[in-house]
């Protein structure tokens, strides 16, 4: 059985995004994100996809899948090893029930904002990057607080990577 876990870095308005990129550049983050995630399922929306870098796309060794109601449009472009799904509800129940086989134990679920939301209801835990400043955005991470507690944290100059779990 799979466990689901949200990965994200937002700012102090909820900021995660600004036309299809991130709006600040934190090293240690992409680092982090990285570590967490290799060898195991990444789950992202189109938008997502198509912002990572070519030379990214698909991340190394993960098994990268795209939710998209239109998975013909994505599929001319599509490396091989990446696979679509166009109902994230259903893909996710399929991890977790065993039906669907994935890389590693934990379904990464990176992004972006329509995804998080869709899917935070069905997520363990929340990995967080938590920036201590402001950004200009227009792409923000749903409210997780009532249903998640700050299980862990380290704190850094000017962000913090946090560990949320499921109330």
């Amino acid at each position: 059985m799979a466990k689901v876990v949200a990965i994200v870095a937002m700012d102090q308005g909820r900021v995660i995004g600004m036309d299809g990129g991130i709006p600040w550049r934190l090293p240690e983050d992409l680092r982090r994100f990285s570590s967490l995630t290799s060898g195991h399922t990444v789950v992202m929306g189109r938008k997502t996809y198509d912002s990572l870098p070519t030379k990214y796309r698909p991340l190394p060794n993960r098994l990268n899948v795209v939710i998209t109601r239109d998975a013909e449009k994505l599929r001319p472009k599509l490396p091989e090893g990446v696979q679509v799904s166009a109902n994230p509800d259903e893909f996710l129940q399929q991890c977790k029930n065993g039906s669907r086989e994935i890389q590693g134990e934990i379904v990464w679920v990176i992004g972006g904002e329509e995804l998080y939301r869709l899917l935070l209801p069905q997520c363990d835990e929340i990995e967080l990057t938590q920036l201590e400043s402001s950004h200009d955005g227009d792409a923000f991470f749903p409210s997780f607080e009532d249903e998640f507690v700050l299980a862990d944290e380290e704190k850094y100059p000017g962000f913090s990577f946090q560990r949320w779990q499921r109330r």
